[in-house]
């Protein structure tokens, strides 16, 4: 009597009879042998998720913790560009082009500017680099050039018309430029030597402004205070 065996060379699910005649698997078999393939993968691929009966609550006072950055001063600094549109003369004003640039992770909001006094005057230079002083027009002559509103009171602080919103450090729009428009004041006194002249304003005493979320002011920005 021959056994049953399986050829190596076929389907290893398929047998010989003692007659010789193949054996073909039921159709059960083969469902219990996808079924079984199918529990298979959804037990190794999600096992870890299984839920039980087993309920696992918090402790009281479970947290975790953050940190707030620190706050960095912002830098105002005089450009060349763009070209000032409203050039000064004596009795007139003028525009000042500044950029500002925030150092902090975090947008800043300007909203006010403090000046120094109205004796305290702009120096001038022969190029816009500000590199060689216009003899006869520098602060101690006096030039007579000053920012504009500006009080006998150091530090006098002037709204700005419309709020500066200086993106974080590294984005776009940081650093700010900005055109201050006609916020430069020239006296009638001011001297002939100042004809054809590029000034360094008088350093600003302060900034109102704070840091939190905010949309950022497109460069090159125009502003000013009228006050």
């Amino acid at each position: 009597m021959s056994a049953t065996h399986i050829d190596s060379g076929g389907d290893p699910a398929v047998g010989v009879s003692r007659h010789g005649n193949p054996l073909r698997p039921s159709s059960w078999s083969r469902r219990a042998r996808v079924v079984s393939a199918i529990v298979g993968a959804l037990l190794a691929g999600g096992g870890i998720f299984a839920a039980t009966n087993w309920i696992v609550g918090l402790n009281g006072g479970s947290s975790g913790e953050g940190q707030s950055g620190t706050i960095s001063n912002l830098t105002i600094t005089a450009v060349a560009s763009p070209a000032a549109s409203n050039l000064l003369y004596p009795g007139g004003n003028g525009d000042v082009v500044v950029t500002i640039s925030n150092p902090n992770p975090f947008p800043v909001t300007v909203t006010a500017l403090q000046l120094p006094t109205n004796t305290t005057y702009a120096t001038g230079y022969t190029t816009s680099a500000l590199s060689v002083t216009q003899t006869g027009c520098i602060a101690s002559t006096p030039s007579d050039v000053i920012w504009d509103f500006s009080t006998a009171t150091s530090g006098s602080s002037h709204t700005l018309t419309s709020a500066l919103t200086v993106n974080a450090s590294g984005q776009a729009n940081n650093p700010l430029t900005v055109t201050f428009t006609n916020d430069a004041s020239m006296t009638a006194a001011a001297p002939a030597a100042c004809v054809n002249t590029y000034f360094s304003m008088p350093s600003l005493t302060g900034v109102t402004a704070t840091g939190g979320a905010a949309t950022a002011t497109t460069s090159p920005a125009t502003d000013s205070w009228t006050s």
